[in-house]
C-alpha cells in the first residue's frame, strides 16, 4: 500500500434549512463556497478528492465540473452526515481499488480551510501515523475537536457504521488519546445562517479569526 495514497472527501450534501438555500452556492472572493473548498482539496496533497453531493445535486454540480474532483451523489442525503461520509468513502475505496491509507474528511462551509491546513494534517499524519489527525479549534469560549480530520484507514469501519444523522465526533471522542491533535483555528468559522453568511462577506481569507457574535 502506498504511503502517500491519503484521499480526501469533501462533503456538500446538506438541504442548508437553516440558510433557507444552498450554501454551496454562496460567493465569498469571487467563487462559491462548492468550488473554493473543492480547489483547496485539489491544491493539497490528498488524492483522490471525492466531493459528495445531495440536495439539488443537479443545481450544485456545475460550480466544479471543471475540476479533477470526483463527484459521488449521496441519495439518502436527508438521512444525515453519517450518510454522506458513508457515500464518500465508499467512493474513495472504488477510485482506489481500496488502496486508501487515508482519509481527510473536510466540509464545503468553512470558507478559510486552505490547501495548508489540509496538508498540515496529512504531513502530521505521514510523519507520526496516528489513528487519527484532528483539528482543535475554539467556538463560543470553548475549545471543540472536529474537522477537517484525517482517519487512518483503520477507523473506516467505524466511519461506515456511523447513523445516518451523526457526524464524526464520535469516533473522534472515542479515540482521543490516540490522536495527534492540530491547533485550527481556521475551522472555527461555519455558514449556517444568513447572520453567519453576512459576517463572511465582511471578512477575508487573511483574517480568518471567528468574531464575536
Amino acid at each position: 500500500m502506498s504511503a502517500s495514497l491519503t484521499g480526501i472527501v469533501l462533503l456538500a450534501a446538506g438541504a442548508s434549512t437553516r440558510l433557507g438555500r444552498p450554501k454551496q452556492l454562496l460567493r465569498y472572493e469571487g467563487e462559491t463556497l462548492l468550488r473554493r473548498a473543492a480547489r483547496a482539496a485539489l491544491g493539497s496533497q490528498g488524492c483522490p478528492v471525492i466531493v459528495v453531493l445531495g440536495a439539488q445535486a443537479d443545481a450544485v454540480r456545475g460550480e466544479i465540473a471543471d475540476l479533477e474532483a470526483q463527484v459521488v451523489v449521496n441519495e439518502a442525503w436527508n438521512e444525515g452526515l453519517g450518510s454522506s461520509i458513508r457515500c464518500g468513502l465508499a467512493g474513495l475505496e472504488a477510485a482506489t481499488s481500496g488502496r486508501v491509507e487515508a482519509a481527510v474528511l473536510t466540509l464545503c462551509d468553512q470558507p478559510f480551510i486552505s490547501s495548508r491546513v489540509i496538508n498540515r494534517l496529512i504531513e502530521t499524519y505521514h510523519a507520526k501515523h496516528p489513528l487519527l489527525v484532528v483539528s482543535e479549534y475554539e467556538t463560543g469560549g470553548e475549545k471543540t475537536r472536529g474537522v477537517p480530520a484525517l482517519f487512518s484507514r483503520a477507523l473506516f469501519s467505524e466511519l461506515m457504521d456511523l447513523p445516518g444523522a451523526e457526524g464524526a465526533k464520535r469516533v473522534i471522542a472515542r479515540h482521543s488519546h490516540k490522536a495527534v491533535i492540530i491547533a485550527t483555528p481556521e475551522a472555527a468559522f461555519d455558514v449556517d445562517t444568513s447572520h453567519d453568511y453576512q459576517v463572511l462577506r465582511g471578512r477575508t481569507a487573511e483574517d480568518p479569526a471567528t468574531p464575536e457574535m
